[in-house]
């Protein structure tokens, strides 16, 4: 049995310890509480900074775009871009050139004869082949300047000086034949402009038009139009058709003109070439119509009238493969023209043609890689041309060319040449001329110098050459006036020298 003490201390063991537990779980209550205040007081004090990093933010995004708004206001990104297309010479004011000249000489060491056209054909525009043929100084500088406005309109003024001698003096004023080839402004992006018109380019002033093109180893355009006037580029019809209209004015000189009471009375008239050059993807066609008041008036020398009016026309293809064969390009074009069109060329270049003239023409070129190292150029250029001068007169001549390259290192290279040129010529008198009939063919080997070679178009160059020319006998008798039959040069001819050739 316990004893009386013993059951009385034991409540009391309890009760101790219930309280000890009391104030245990009080203490560890009070230090969650603690706990949890310092974490939510931390979280709290996280938030701020939170908010406030986020409140500086915005203060910096908003300085950054006022900043930018401030740049968009001076115009720092346009000038920036003005300053690039000027470095591009996409603005302000640029340099393009164009200049050959050397020496071309006989086997005895004098100047030869020599130039593109220095055949009979020659007379209405049959060239042979440039390589080793050319002795004259002809140099083309033009000076451009392009402005662009607040409203993004463009213009465009270009001035061309040029000037062509054939001696080889160092000082040649007296001979001189400097001219101002071109003096026009054009103006494109216009912002008024909308619908067809949208991408249009308005021009006036003296110029050659922008469209021309040539066959650069024969010197010889396809087609030249070139005057004083005004005209629209780029004129819209669809996705892949765009249409030129320009209207160009050309002065003959004075000519004598059919007068009984007057014989030396004379007459004076402009030429006005209204032209249609469409281009509908890779083909182009164009539509000229010519007009000269009063050149019927014009003495012909003989019973036919001069023409005052012309009609021309012209297809032509621009190929990006060497007709379709591989790797190069390739240019095809037929011209026909009447009347003052019948110079299909030149147009609006001659007030001599008759009223009845007839001029049809096709050319042909093409520019590829035969191998790696071997470049061709071959070019086909023909024509037949019927009461051009006399009634009854007839000019037919067919020139084939090729020009082959051989690129030895990365700064010489050999060049070769051949042309062959057939003429079947009745003049019926004009001029005094004489019908003829026969062959003209020329080799040349040029070995050349390039800063780099690569290429049909890589300029400049320094070529030495040596050429053979050689013709039928008759040829010398078609005038006095070529050089055929000049002197000493009435065939088999070499000729030798050296020129530079440059364009940027």
């Amino acid at each position: 049995m316990p004893l009386p003490g013993t059951m009385m201390r034991k409540p009391l063991v309890i009760a101790i310890a219930f309280a000890s537990l009391g104030v245990i779980v009080s203490a560890h209550a009070d230090i969650s509480n603690e706990a949890l205040e310092a974490r939510l007081a931390a979280l709290e004090n996280r938030v701020a900074a939170a908010e406030q990093r986020a409140a500086a933010a915005e203060q910096r995004a908003k300085r950054a775009r006022a900043t930018l708004k401030a740049l968009e206001d001076t115009g720092l990104e346009q000038r920036l871009a003005d300053v690039e297309a000027h470095a591009e010479g996409d603005l302000g004011l640029s340099l393009d050139a164009y200049a050959r000249s050397g020496l071309l000489l006989d086997s005895h060491g004098k100047s030869a004869p020599g130039g593109p056209f220095l055949t009979p054909a020659g007379s209405t525009g049959g060239a042979v082949g440039r390589l080793g043929n050319e002795p004259d100084t002809y140099v083309e500088t033009t000076l451009n300047y392009k402005q662009r406005f607040d409203n993004g309109a463009r213009s465009h003024y270009r001035m061309m000086l040029a000037d062509s001698v054939t001696t080889s003096n160092d000082w040649t004023a007296e001979e001189s034949n400097l001219n101002v080839r071109q003096a026009y402004v054009q103006f494109s992006e216009l912002p008024s402009f909308t619908g067809a018109f949208e991408d249009a380019k308005i021009w006036a002033g003296k110029r050659f038009d922008r469209d021309n093109f040539d066959i650069h180893w024969l010197d010889s355009d396809i087609i030249f139009l070139a005057g004083t006037g005004a005209g629209v580029y780029d004129i819209r019809l669809n996705d892949d058709w765009t249409s030129n209209v320009s209207l160009y004015g050309r002065s003959f000189s004075d000519f004598p003109i059919v007068s009984r009471e007057n014989p030396d009375l004379t007459g004076s008239t402009d030429n006005l070439v209204f032209t249609l050059n469409n281009h509908i993807g890779d083909w182009q066609w164009m539509v000229n119509g010519l007009s000269a008041n009063d050149n019927d008036r014009r003495d012909t020398g003989n019973d036919a009238s001069a023409a005052d009016t012309g009609f021309h026309t012209m297809l032509a293809y621009h190929g990006n493969s060497f007709f379709g064969l591989g790797e190069g390009s390739f240019k095809a074009a037929a011209l026909h023209g009447q009347g003052l069109g019948a110079e299909v060329k030149s147009l609006g270049a001659d007030g001599d043609l008759l009223d009845e003239a007839r001029t049809s023409r096709l050319a042909v070129y093409g520019t590829t890689y035969v191998a790696p190292d071997w470049r061709l150029a071959p070019a086909m250029l023909a024509q037949h041309s019927t009461d051009r001068y006399a009634r009854g007169d007839s000019y037919d001549w067919v020139t084939l060319n090729a020009r082959l390259a051989n690129e030895l290192t990365d700064n010489f290279e050999m060049q070769y040449e051949a042309s062959y040129q057939w003429m079947d010529l009745d003049p019926k008198g004009y001029q005094g001329n004489n019908a003829v009939d026969g062959d003209y063919a020329k080799l040349t080997v040029a070995p050349t110098f390039k800063p780099q070679v690569g290429g049909f178009w890589q300029r400049p160059e320094i070529r030495l050459f040596a050429s053979w020319s050689d013709w039928d006998e008759a040829l010398n008798g078609f005038t006095n006036g070529d050089a055929l039959g000049d002197d000493s040069f009435t065939g088999s001819e070499w000729t030798f020298g050296t020129q530079m050739e440059v364009w940027f």
